[in-house]
């Protein structure tokens, strides 16, 4: 379980955290996400952003998504 960055005590399953975040992402609703559509929507939510860097070493993508 993914504990909420928040400072919360609430813990939230992967799927959970993923289902939220996919929704917040996918800025055209249509239920897939683009590269283009990703990397906005990965800008835009700071929360998934701390949470990826946190989790995973993607300093690569970031790189990416801050360089677009």
């Amino acid at each position: 379980a993914i504990r909420a960055i928040n400072g919360g005590d609430h813990e939230t399953s992967a799927e959970e955290f993923t289902n939220r975040v996919f929704d917040r992402i996918d800025v055209n609703g249509d239920g897939e996400l683009s590269l283009d559509e990703f990397v906005e929507g990965a800008r835009k939510d700071e929360e998934f952003m701390e949470v990826m860097m946190k989790s995973l070493d993607l300093s690569h993508i970031v790189a990416m998504i801050n360089n677009r």
